[in-house]
């Protein structure tokens, strides 16, 4: 009956109980633990396990990390809802055991004959609550949780539950994987371990190599204090877990061999394969989820990161070390990353950091550029004639009725601030940042390459796709659905149904394995999703018309603002119209672009739901394109408008356009639309950041530790020595569930949109994003160490569907930026007139070039300004228009059109010189760095020469077994010998020729 693991040496198959308050149980206790209890104590040393008596006083079992013996790791953790007895708390039992064989196969058998398991102890909150009501409902999640842990038993798995916890209504059941468990399924995954063999990586000589010694003495005190901070030159060669050759690596702590992140990924794996078959449709475990046999499950954390006598741990090194705003100037441990969190998570902040550490140069020269709009705007003609005290030009109203003539000197200071951002240095930062995607992407595909060098990742894509082929709950669930539909419909008689009744036994094998095969079966079609997909296509669209029709609405706002200020007897408040209209409707923009931002999350949402994608893979691909869709159109829709449509649709004085007959469509001002742009773009960038990372990230949390901590204070002394106590996995599960990284790379690719779509508006969005990733990665840092629940490590060797959305992004910001300085700034009409209007080649008189003459004598009756302030007889407008003593008056002039073409041509020829220039330097960087693509064939090389030798050592071991009198018979088998070894040799240089 008791049987020793021949993995780790421990007891298999044991029972152990806690003791507790019932005499009963005690009892029980006492019976059952001298059989491997003291044989353990006596006969094989383990006096730790007297500690184990008392939980609350061994630091080991108290933290939760192990289990009651003290020896083996809890590796997974699942919850589930427990329904206590109405006794007070002081009475509750405890359940922690571990089942034998024994109860096993009593209970499995008991099962097959039709007959109810055998009664659970006493100490058993729910079989207790069923001697006063019985719940059928908690009964069969009951019978479903034994099942599918019996499953995870048979699958070789250890289990330990814990229901007299801390934690009222919730019940743990702590999973351990033993060694040969863990052996098996790191040979299924067939994950790449490190092998005994070492070998020395390659190191550059010459200029290079002095260079790159210099840079890192520079740098030193920008790395981490971790062991792998820095590149090592020594690399252990990694191969497949095979466990006919594990003498081929490291076995000589087999503790640590299997870190806690493959541990728990290991378990994960083994959680989706098993099943609940004995109902009568198969359940996998995350259908078991979705219907709350179970309502949790995670891996732990590591230890804990602050307090007494706190052990060194990585998430405690993390926290030091990585989490934490005072080492804001320090590059990341991306190696410590990845080894607590998986390579999945690990990627995402190599290319957070890698994204960060781009923006230093093109902040630099957006600052350079800025620097320059203000060196110069002194020196601006066209900004200083209009700012001349001489210019006594006077503007047509820009509204009806309400609004008087004016004069152009007033708009002189919009003139000197459009110059800040409209100058021939904003066409150069143009090219320069769509240049510097480019090669911001072929840095990263470097990078990416590199870290898939290093982390063992090269040639696992066909590896891990039958491994990612995994039903959601959801999909279950619907295919369940389907099938019963189906078995409705071919339903027996009432009469046939009632004879079989009498053989439930056979009833129930029958119609479990009826169902089993039916649900296997049948697939969700695209017939069954089109009321699905017909949904998502109606409601997208209808998202998007809620975007226009807001930016509409802000648009009806400005127009009848502008209208009411300028109606207003204060004279600042006249003065001030324009910068008032804007700024307010740039906030109001803002206001429902965070709003919409979370309503939009939660709809693309439920959309991916009503498709039931099959995978988790592919529920998150369509999840994050409809998200990408709803946001970037929200975050960019009033962008658009005033850099594309504001000021284009106006008319001319005497024959504007209105909307509903009233609403006059507004114009840009003098200096164009830029300015306005860049106050637009500013705020809203600015405000998604301060407001979304600040206020939501960091705001929320502090405001929920506050309310815990406010509600601390109300309880008695014990509750809170009570907290003091919780086990590991308690205090895991009040942590947050993590929620995967799409929330975290929407973020950051909305962000590099405003840094590269509209730049040539904003030279100085590069430095504010510069400066808001500083303190995104710590912050995403501390959350996921410190907030978040540890999630299980994934395998990915790319960023994913991610990287097509930065590739797609860069290059329309090639095409947007192009007709942002064409048609939104006055680049193309200055050098118009420089080069074809201008009588001495300079920017003299440009302004008087870009005014049209307007008759106020042809206005419409009731456009007139009810009030004018001067008495005119013509006023002037922003149009290519001929005057109206021409024989066509108010016509557009030659003019515009030559400034058409000049724009048109420009957006051609600046779209492809860019684009030819990024494809050169997609062309000149390699994705593959030199030196990473050699020791990748070296190791190659070396995987050869292993098997090779140890083919050689086989052949020798062979030779020195056979007797000398023997010898002469060997020899003619010799090339039979050789004829088996050669194919074995050849299928391991295959298998490795990754």
């Amino acid at each position: 009956m008791w049987q020793r693991s021949p993995s780790d040496g421990k007891m298999a198959g044991e029972t152990s109980e806690s003791s507790g308050t019932s005499l009963l149980h005690d009892a029980a206790a006492t019976a059952s633990k001298p059989r491997h209890f003291l044989k353990d104590v006596i006969f094989h040393g383990k006096f730790q396990l007297l500690n184990c008596l008392t939980p609350e006083e061994n630091t080991g079992c108290q933290h939760g990390l192990y289990f009651q013996d003290g020896e083996r790791r809890v590796d997974y953790i699942l919850t589930y809802h427990i329904k206590k007895p109405s006794s007070s708390r002081s009475n509750r039992q405890s359940s922690r055991f571990t089942d034998n064989a024994f109860t096993r196969s009593l209970r499995r058998g008991t099962a097959r004959l039709g007959r109810a398991p055998p009664p659970q102890p006493r100490g058993d909150p729910e079989v207790a609550s069923q001697d006063h009501s019985m719940d059928y409902h908690v009964d069969d999640k009951r019978l479903h949780r034994e099942e599918f842990e019996g499953n995870l038993r048979d699958m070789g798995m250890e289990l330990e539950k814990d229901e007299d916890t801390k934690t009222p209504g919730v019940g743990f059941v702590k999973i351990h994987a033993p060694w040969h468990v863990l052996c098996r399924e790191a040979e299924f995954m067939k994950l790449k371990m490190p092998t005994k063999k070492v070998y020395e990586m390659k190191q550059s000589t010459g200029v290079g190599a002095k260079i790159n010694t210099l840079v890192n003495k520079v740098t030193e005190p920008l790395y981490p204090n971790v062991e792998d901070n820095r590149t090592q030159n020594i690399k252990h060669l990694s191969y497949m877990f095979s466990r006919e050759k594990q003498h081929l690596f490291d076995l000589s702590d087999r503790d640590s061999f299997f870190d806690s992140k493959t541990r728990a990924s290991i378990v994960f794996e083994v959680l989706k394969r098993t099943k609940c078959t004995k109902a009568k449709y198969s359940m996998g475990f995350t259908s078991l989820l979705g219907s709350g046999v179970y309502t949790d499950a995670y891996p732990l954390h590591d230890g804990d990161l602050d307090g007494e006598n706190v052990e060194p741990n990585d998430r405690k090194l993390l926290y030091e070390e990585w989490a934490s705003y005072s080492v804001f100037y320090k590059y990341q441990p991306i190696g410590l990353v990845r080894k607590y969190f998986g390579e999945k998570i690990g990627l995402y902040f190599a290319w957070l950091g890698l994204y960060t550490q781009m923006l230093i140069p093109a902040s630099l020269v957006g600052v350079i550029v800025f620097l320059y709009g203000c060196a110069t705007v002194d020196d601006n003609i066209p900004s200083m004639e209009i700012c001349h005290p001489k210019n006594n030009i006077t503007m047509c109203p820009l509204c009806d009725r309400a609004c008087s003539y004016w004069k152009l000197k007033e708009a002189c200071g919009t003139a000197r601030a459009s110059h800040l951002f409209d100058n021939p240095a904003t066409v150069f930062f143009s090219i320069f940042m769509a240049l510097w995607a480019a090669m911001f992407m072929e840095h990263w595909k470097r990078r990416q390459m590199r870290l898939n060098y290093e982390w063992d990742l090269t040639g696992f894509e066909e590896e891990e796709e039958e491994l990612k082929d995994h039903p959601r709950a959801e999909y279950e669930l619907r295919v369940m659905q389907k099938s019963l539909k189906k078995e409705h419909k071919t339903q027996k008689n009432p009469t046939e149904i009632a004879e079989e009744t009498t053989n439930k036994w056979k009833q129930t094998v029958q119609s479990a394995m009826a169902g089993l095969q039916l649900t296997e079966k049948e697939k969700l079609t695209c017939r069954d999703r089109l009321p699905a997909y017909m949904t998502n296509v109606v409601m997208m669209l209808l998202m998007i018309g809620v975007t226009f029709a807001i930016v509409f609405g802000v648009i009806l706002y400005r127009i009848s603002t502008k209208t009411a200020l300028h109606m207003s007897n204060n004279p600042t408040t006249r003065s001030n119209v324009r910068l008032t209209v804007k700024t307010t409707a740039a906030i109001i923009n803002l206001v429902v672009i965070l709003i919409l931002d979370e309503v939009y999350g939660a709809v693309a949402r439920w959309l991916t739901v009503l498709e039931v994608p099959k995978t988790d893979k592919s529920f998150e691909e369509r999840l994050i394109f409809k998200t990408f869709i709803l946001k970037f159109v929200n975050a960019f829709t009033p962008i658009i408008y005033i850099a594309f449509f504001r000021g284009r649709l106006v008319g001319r004085p005497g024959s504007y356009l209105y909307v509903f007959e009233s609403y006059r469509m507004e114009e840009c001002a003098h200096g164009g639309c830029l300015m306005e742009l860049c106050i637009q773009l500013s705020i809203t960038m600015l405000g998604k950041q301060l407001i979304q990372n600040n206020l939501f990230e960091i705001g929320i949390p502090k405001l929920k530790k506050l309310i815990r901590y406010i509600k601390s204070k109300r309880r008695s002394f014990q509750e809170e020595e009570r907290e003091k106590k919780l086990q590991r996995y308690e205090t895991d599960h009040f942590l947050e569930p993590f929620a995967g990284l799409t929330p975290e790379y929407m973020e950051m690719i909305i962000q590099f949109g405003f840094v590269t779509l509209f730049v040539a508006s904003f030279p100085l969005a590069p430095l504010f994003a510069l400066l808001n990733n500083i303190i995104e990665i710590r912050l995403d840092a501390k959350k996921f160490v410190a907030e978040l629940r540890r999630p299980v490590a994934a395998r990915a060797k790319d960023i994913g569907i991610w990287y097509n959305l930065l590739r797609a992004v860069a290059k329309v910001a090639v095409i947007i930026n192009a007709f942002v300085i064409s048609f939104t700034s006055d680049f193309i009409p200055r050098l118009v007139y420089q080069y074809m209007y201008s009588p001495d080649g300079s920017m003299h008189d440009f302004v008087n070039h870009t005014l049209s003459y307007f008759n106020v004598s042809n206005f419409q009756d009731g456009k007139e300004p009810m009030d004018p302030q001067h008495q005119v007889e013509m006023c002037r407008y922003k149009d290519y228009r001929e005057p109206p003593w021409s024989n066509t008056p108010y016509v557009i002039s030659k003019e515009f059109w030559a400034v058409l073409a000049a724009r048109l041509a420009f957006v051609i020829v600046f779209q492809n010189v860019v684009m030819l220039m990024s494809d050169i330097v997609d062309w000149l960087i390699p994705d593959i760095p030199k030196d990473i693509s050699l020791q990748i064939h070296k190791e190659k090389i070396l995987m050869v020469e292993l098997f090779m030798k140890e083919e050689q050592g086989k052949i020798q071991f062979i030779d020195s077994m056979i007797p000398c009198g023997g010898k002469e018979k060997h020899n003619n088998h010799a090339p039979i010998a050789r004829s088996r070894s050669i194919p074995h040799t050849h299928s391991h240089t295959h298998a490795n020729n990754f």
